[in-house]
């Protein structure tokens, strides 16, 4: 039986294939596309949700966690080298640490759910879960759950508590480089 904390943060995460399953068992690591992340990813543990690749026996569910360790920042190409020619080898990919990968007992089946991208859930849930519905937060829970995502996100963006990101479109990005440089007449080149 498994014994989390009962507010251990818990990021459901897809393992999508096997070879990203060995990365995170021998190198100690899992990658999630910077567009495609939660917006929080400092949490105690990842639990990995297999999917239709991992064959009959082991497809949707979850039979694996690990404690995460640390995050950082960097591309696709940088984290696998021998892909350096993929078409996303440049883009931005969060390289999450983690430490050993351990077995959840009893697994989590899906259930009628298959299609599962990320979900946060507490460790009190993982505990008694019996298919992957029973992790999502019910309202009794969901304080508890803000509460640490709050936390989380304050400790890595004390000064933006209450700030929302908001990302320029391209036409509004040349409208402010616009403004910040000035057309160059002929009198600004200096010929030497």
């Amino acid at each position: 039986m498994n014994s989390f904390s009962e507010n251990a943060l818990i990021l459901v995460a897809v393992m999508p294939n096997i070879k990203d399953f060995e990365i995170a068992r021998l190198l100690g690591w899992y990658r999630i596309p910077l567009r495609m992340a939660p917006k929080i990813i400092d949490v105690d543990y990842l639990a990995f949700y297999q999917t239709g690749s991992f064959g009959y026996e082991h497809r949707w569910k979850i039979e694996y966690f690990a404690e995460v360790m640390g995050h950082e920042l960097t591309t696709r190409g940088a984290l696998l080298k021998d892909e350096a020619n993929h078409p996303r080898a440049n883009e931005e990919y969060f390289k999450i640490q983690i430490g050993p990968i351990e077995k959840l007992s009893p697994p989590i089946p899906a259930g009628e759910w298959k299609r599962i991208t990320f979900l946060y859930t507490l460790g009190s849930l993982v505990n008694e879960a019996r298919i992957v519905n029973d992790l999502v937060v019910k309202a009794n829970d969901r304080e508890v759950l803000w509460k640490c995502l709050r936390e989380r996100k304050q400790a890595y963006h004390p000064a933006e508590e209450n700030k929302q990101l908001k990302l320029l479109s391209d036409d509004e990005l040349l409208q402010l480089l616009g403004q910040m440089i000035s057309p160059m007449t002929e009198e600004d080149f200096t010929i030497i």
